[in-house]
């Protein structure tokens, strides 16, 4: 078995559901108790949110392949990022180290494709919603088609996703708005 190296943190609520997802997955894929190998490196995202607001992309860029770099020094076979935004960044991660990026368009791309859907819709932070780095990437790789929501529903989106969910809140209002 492979050892997957996770960089997370942003936030640790999201990282959580992650390292659930993938020790369910391999549980069911080997049975018993196996569980994944792997190595989880969380970042403060509170210095995330900050250097995102302020636009600090080169800075984000540093820290995150520092992470990736840990994880593989520390022997991940490759690197998974629990985050949609800052896959920004995932070139700057794919330049820097040796091991594979599993990189969260290529894995829903292939999911997408494979249940014969042509157009999706996006939600994320404003980041993802609004830049092109995940857009671009399904059109262009694997002739996906993004819409997202109005810029008012965009905001509402944001706000929810860092002022509730990065702390584990999940209100009714903030659901119906989703």
């Amino acid at each position: 078995m492979k050892t997957i190296g996770l960089i997370g943190g942003m936030s640790w609520e999201s990282s959580a559901l992650y390292y659930q997802i993938i020790n369910r997955g391999i549980q069911e894929k080997l049975g018993g108790v196996h569980s994944a190998k792997s190595l989880l490196f969380s970042v403060d995202f509170n210095e995330i949110a900050i250097l995102q607001k302020e636009e600090k992309w080169d800075k984000l860029g540093e820290l995150i392949v520092e992470a990736a770099q840990k994880l593989e020094k520390a022997g991940a076979d490759f690197i998974v990022l629990c985050t949609n935004t800052m896959h920004k960044l995932s070139d700057e991660i794919e330049k820097n180290v040796s091991i594979p990026f599993l990189h969260i368009v290529d894995t829903a791309a292939a999911e997408i494709v494979n249940s014969n859907i042509k157009k999706i819709g996006l939600l994320g932070t404003s980041f993802t919603m609004e830049q092109g780095f995940f857009k671009d990437r399904l059109l262009n790789k694997h002739q996906i088609e993004t819409i997202i929501p109005n810029e008012k529903q965009r905001a509402a989106i944001h706000q929810i996703i860092y002022g509730e969910l990065v702390k584990g809140i999940i209100s009714n209002d903030s659901r119906n708005i989703f």
